[in-house]
């Protein structure tokens, strides 16, 4: 039991080696703790669901393990910095100031190939207009266009822009859904005169949804 504990230690701490060395675009959009401890868990839980000789309570060891693990590492990068770094690493500037750090893109395994797909996913065509690219420990990019050459908000534009609400929905496929009602400040009356209105029912409703600007977003179900 002992060493079944020690070997599982060991073997996390190892694979999250092996993915730190692999470099951060191997993640995607999970940290590298977090990468590993879903393919030990699935890989672990699969084990004892295919071999009934292994008695449950063994199966459970490792998986408990890893998750303990975990838990110990993650207080443990929350009080230290050092730590944090060690297991999720640093962001890594790749654009600054309209300029590709081709030192930080070999650091990081980065293709140009890959950075320039990265951009166009962020509606940017040309990297000089970039002032910051920031590869973030879980492998996502951030992107700051210079001032200049962000779209203008409307902000920007001088323009008045009305309130922003949160809609409720109150009718889901043809559901009428009671808990969401004290939420919206509506009760099933006013629920029910609202599809009078539209010449519905709450079985022919796809969706209603309101908002505490009282506005109404209504969609009937198909071929009802």
């Amino acid at each position: 039991m002992i060493l079944s504990y020690f070997r599982t230690i060991i073997l996390y701490l190892i694979l999250i080696a092996v993915i730190r060395l692999m470099g951060k675009r191997q993640i995607g959009e999970m940290e590298p703790s977090e990468f590993v401890v879903t393919m030990l868990v699935a890989n672990l839980a699969a084990i004892p669901m295919q071999d009934g000789g292994i008695p449950l309570f063994s199966g459970l060891v490792p998986i408990l393990t890893v998750l303990g693990v975990e838990l110990i590492l993650s207080a443990l990068s929350m009080w230290s910095i050092h730590i944090r770094q060690v297991l999720c690493g640093k962001p890594v500037i790749l654009i600054e100031n309209g300029h590709i750090l081709q030192e930080n893109l070999r650091k990081t395994r980065i293709t140009l190939d890959e950075l320039t797909g990265h951009l166009r996913q962020k509606d940017v065509l040309d990297p000089s207009t970039v002032q910051f690219a920031i590869l973030e420990t879980n492998g996502t990019l951030s992107v700051f266009p210079y001032p200049k050459d962000r779209p203008a908000s409307a902000k920007d534009a001088g323009v008045k822009t009305g309130a922003q609400y949160l809609p409720v929905t109150l009718v889901s496929d043809g559901r009428l859904l009671k808990n969401n009602l004290p939420k919206a400040g509506k009760d099933e009356a006013w629920v029910h005169r609202e599809l009078e209105r539209r010449n519905a029912d709450v079985r022919g409703t796809w969706l209603l949804t309101v908002d505490s600007g009282n506005n109404v977003l209504f969609q009937a179900k198909e071929g009802a």
